[in-house]
């Protein structure tokens, strides 16, 4: 009986404590470094109450980080989920990373579709998640989103060549062509590394033009022209060396 009691009251103090933690960690008067000592004091918190009161608080970007990994240690999916659907870009784009660090296979499509919002931000963290696969099973993911160009894009092509698949060379060939510079240099470093003598003249052809482009699109802003010829070369190099 009295080990029941003992039980009794440490859980009474836990769940004290939690919720004391809760009303600091969303207090808005106290300083930042007292409102994320107060968050990371309820990382193992589990409650419903712990999850709905981190779910409000990605909404103060000083204990943001905080909230967000304490949701994902505790592997509350939902929560994330809702946040991603939210309105706040920089919340999206919170909720995305910390999906994808999940690495859970049911959550593969959710962060395709992710890489694919307008907001550049929210795109690249949902991609960064998508990194965290090892599985093969990405892969058609990441040739997906090859399909709506931009820098997101040229870098899903790069992340599917480590995975040295016959059909990331049969995109990156088709891509020597595209209008989109980010995508053609991508395509271009692909062949670099899976492609093979039959490359060659296609290489050489784009090779010789001395072609250089400007990229366009997204979340470039100032950079300097693409040298496309040189990137035909390397590729040639490459290819070269192997053979």
């Amino acid at each position: 009986m009295k080990t029941i009691f003992s039980f009794l009251t440490l859980s009474c103090l836990a769940l004290h404590a939690e919720d004391s933690n809760i009303s600091r960690m969303l207090d808005g008067k106290l300083n930042i470094s007292q409102r994320n000592d107060a968050c990371y004091a309820i990382r193992d918190a589990r409650s419903p109450e712990a999850l709905a009161a981190l779910n409000r608080a990605l909404e103060a970007p000083s204990i943001r980080a905080c909230a967000a990994r304490n949701l994902r240690e505790a592997g509350a999916v939902e929560e994330l989920k809702s946040a991603l659907a939210g309105a706040d870009p920089e919340i999206r784009a919170t909720a995305a990373a910390e999906l994808g660090a999940m690495a859970r296979p049911e959550l593969m499509e959710l962060l395709a579709n992710t890489a694919r919002d307008p907001n550049l931000m929210v795109a690249t963290n949902a991609f960064q998640g998508l990194s965290h696969y090892q599985d093969r099973a990405v892969l058609p993911y990441l040739l997906n989103l090859v399909d709506a160009g931009g820098i997101v894009a040229a870098m899903a092509l790069s992340r599917a060549v480590e995975f040295n698949d016959p059909s990331v060379l049969i995109v990156s060939r088709r891509l020597m062509a595209s209008k989109d510079v980010a995508l053609r240099l991508a395509a271009l470093r692909a062949i670099g590394d899976l492609g093979d003598r039959s490359d060659l003249p296609a290489l050489n052809q784009l090779a010789a033009k001395a072609e250089s482009a400007a990229p366009a699109g997204r979340g470039f802003g100032l950079v300097p022209p693409l040298d496309l010829s040189r990137a035909a070369q390397n590729a040639i190099r490459q290819i070269q060396s192997r053979s």
